[in-house]
């Protein structure tokens, strides 16, 4: 079950979504979704695989102790979850569907749930699309004691199902298998 601040952004961007395809970037309007501004990001798309901070709010550089511009995202996770990570992105870019994930967020201090949705948006005219993106806490944010912290995946859903190796199937014709 999502937070229900997740459900609300994933709502807004499905009601600006134009068919199959992702919303472009001025179809978000900030003063729509004002009460959850300190908690969301905007990332570009510099290259395949490399999505970089654009904005990010204050709850978002809070959670990591720093100015996050111009920061590539997946860098601000464990080296083992960033292949993982951009294989997510570039299928919920490509599938045109959001993906929420489940991370823990650990500073030297402790650590933090944090529910995290990454919808993607269509660029308006440059050639770099962008992501849009909420950091939800599932609790208080108090055990980091203001320390940086370093994200791990726990759990991810949407596009996440379809970023994952297509399986080899077999097909037969009059008998004959042909793949």
């Amino acid at each position: 079950m999502l937070h229900s601040n997740t459900e609300r952004l994933i709502d807004y961007w499905r009601e600006r979504k134009r068919g199959a395809f992702s919303p472009p970037r001025t179809a978000i309007d900030p003063t729509e979704i004002s009460g959850l501004l300190p908690q969301v990001f905007i990332l570009g798309r510099t290259a395949p695989g490399r999505f970089v901070f654009r904005l990010a709010g204050g709850l978002v550089t809070h959670v990591h102790s720093r100015d996050l511009r111009r920061v590539d995202f997946l860098e601000l996770w464990t080296g083992e979850d960033r292949p993982r990570l951009a294989a997510v992105l570039e299928a919920a870019r490509r599938g045109c569907e959001p993906a929420v994930a489940v991370a823990e967020a650990r500073s030297s201090r402790g650590s933090v749930r944090i529910e995290l949705t990454l919808a993607p948006l269509i660029a308006d005219a440059a050639p770099q699309d962008r992501v849009l993106g909420l950091y939800q806490p599932l609790e208080p944010l108090a055990p980091l004691n203001d320390q940086p912290a370093e994200l791990s995946l726990r759990h991810i859903a949407g596009a996440a199902d379809r970023a994952a190796p297509a399986r080899l199937r077999l097909a037969a014709v009059d008998g004959r298998l042909i793949a």
